[in-house]
């Protein structure tokens, strides 16, 4: 009971972050929003930034709340449209996570093997998501369009300037940080939005990271009765429980880790594996949309839309992707053929985490920086 509640007052303290984010950014002045909003500009600098920053703080779920609240704050440094990118990158940086775990079956060539195959499928399923939607999506905006339409639908959204209580509740939670900021700088508007994104951006990090300990411990003997009943099971069944116990613990990476070692000990298929992680990818998207209710003002629809790209995206590789047993396959011959591969020269492992997942992001994100 006591984990229960602790997890409700720690949402809060995540939407409070949310919130203060949005403020932060308020603070900085134009012109420097204006910098922020040509540096994402670019769909491929956009993609880039989505992945370093998540492959940096290990959490698709902190990248995607801290995205939602740029979308939503009352500036609008981040448009809707450069967003996108962004939390398709998101999408592809939580997955490094399964290839770091699967590193320490290394000492065990044939455990490591299966390990490794099973977290690059998740991997290479975000990949070939990503080259086929964001093209698309970038000449036709559909995704966009579309979760603009379902914003405009869902309840609420047509009265968002309305003073709901969780509004003027987050609010007066700001307050102290905005103070705080203040004592610390009194002459600079701008230093003090940069000292209240720090401390929202600790809030947001901290609060998920408490939230996904609780409900770990809170759903701990579930997720392995969930998983045990998935194994075996159809595909559609399989794709389901991904996505509840992502729900349920927070984390796309927590479901798709806890996948590794039992592969790696042979309790598991790359098969039997690969819909319970295209499912985590669905389940991952709660946070943004969690993350869009701490959001408020002109803007506010703009933050939900966000968190709804984030939905549709996840939904619509699943159902270009996996249905189709050609287009289904290619991430588990991708997956197979670089596990055999780094199972013979284990520094390829190595390269490919390190490669992949910070130097090509973070080189490009350096080559932006010095072209501006």
């Amino acid at each position: 009971m006591l984990r229960a509640v602790a997890v409700v007052a720690f949402l809060f303290v995540f939407l409070t972050g949310v919130k203060g984010l949005g403020d932060g950014f308020k603070m900085l002045g134009k012109e420097l929003l204006d910098s922020f909003f040509a540096a994402t500009s670019s769909p491929f600098i956009g993609l880039m930034v989505g992945i370093l920053t998540t492959t940096l703080v290990q959490s698709s779920s902190v990248t995607t709340a801290m995205i939602v609240g740029l979308v939503a704050a009352p500036e609008n440094p981040l448009p809707v449209a450069n967003a996108v990118p962004m939390i398709m990158g998101a999408n592809i940086g939580t997955t490094v996570t399964n290839s770091l775990v699967s590193m320490g079956h290394m000492g065990r060539p044939a455990e490591f093997q299966r390990a490794f195959a099973v977290a690059t499928c998740h991997d290479f399923f975000n990949f070939f998501a990503v080259a086929t939607l964001l093209p698309l999506e970038m000449a036709t905006g559909f995704l966009r369009q579309l979760a603009t339409l379902l914003a405009d639908r869902l309840p609420g959204a047509a009265a968002i300037e309305y003073e709901s209580p969780l509004k003027a509740w987050l609010k007066s939670a700001v307050a102290p940080a905005k103070t705080l900021a203040e004592r610390l700088f009194p002459a600079s508007d701008r230093a003090q939005g940069m000292v209240l994104i720090a401390i929202s951006a600790l809030l947001i990090f901290a609060a998920l990271a408490v939230i996904v300990r609780l409900m770990r411990r809170l759903m701990q003997s579930r997720v392995e009765v969930y998983l045990s009943r998935a194994l075996g099971q159809n595909a559609l069944v399989s794709i389901i429980v991904g996505a509840i116990i992502t729900v349920m613990v927070q984390s796309s990476s927590i479901t798709t880790s806890l996948l590794v070692p039992m592969a790696g000990a042979g309790i598991l298929s790359l098969a039997t594996a690969f819909p319970i992680t295209v499912g985590a990818n669905i389940g991952t998207t709660v946070t943004a949309l969690l993350a869009s209710l701490g959001t408020a003002g002109v803007h506010a629809r703009a933050g939900l839309t966000i968190a709804l790209v984030h939905l549709l995206f996840n939904l619509t590789a699943t159902l270009v992707i996996y249905p189709l047993p050609a287009l289904r396959n290619l991430p588990l011959k991708a997956a197979r053929w670089l596990a055999a591969l780094a199972v013979r020269q284990r520094r390829w492992a190595v390269l490919y985490v390190l490669v992949l997942f910070y130097g090509i992001p973070a080189f490009f994100a350096f080559l932006n920086r010095l072209l501006d």
